[in-house]
């Protein structure tokens, strides 16, 4: 066994290894649970509610604000479900990091133009006086850092992967 900074290799500790696929186990699942409550959340809020909360970011077209306020949603439920169960995991994981990163940047520009609302996150929309932009993006960088961690890693238990044999002990 190596000894000293050598043992400690990325993956290549006997303790991580034994680890790390149930850390991944509760990565996916904890990234499961904030895509479904977000897209769920979504889902039930009245249309035109779904539609200002993406218009309000004026960055997409008109034509695009009702796909997208239906699409992203269901998007969001359908990544969760396939989290849960573990199927196309590191794929999956990487689909919910790009949405974290479309948005953070979202969040970003929003705020660096003097916009004042609602992220719509987690449902709801409109003009708020004090938006907590700030920590919302420490919020999905958190959520991007699990994304990240299940992309590099994809090896779990109780996946639907390992019964296809994509990862195996």
């Amino acid at each position: 066994m190596a000894t000293g900074a050598a043992a400690w290799k990325f993956g290549e500790n006997a303790t991580f290894r034994t680890f790390q696929p149930w850390l991944t186990t509760a990565a996916r699942l904890g990234l499961a649970v904030v895509l479904f409550w977000a897209g769920w959340a979504k889902i039930n809020e009245a249309p035109g509610l779904r539609q200002l909360a993406v218009s309000e970011y004026q960055v997409l077209p008109d034509g695009m604000v009702n796909v997208v306020s239906i699409g992203l949603p269901l998007l969001e439920i359908c990544l969760a479900i396939m989290l849960v169960v573990g199927f196309a995991t590191r794929f999956t994981a990487a689909a919910g990091g790009l949405l974290m990163v479309i948005f953070i940047a979202g969040i970003i520009s929003a705020w660096s133009r003097g916009l004042r609302i609602n992220c719509g996150c987690f449902g709801g929309a409109g003009q708020v006086a004090d938006p907590h932009y700030l920590r919302e993006i420490f919020r999905d960088l958190g959520f991007l850092a699990l994304a990240a961690w299940i992309v590099a890693l994809p090896k779990s238990k109780l996946a639907l992967d390992r019964l296809l044999g994509l990862y195996t002990d």
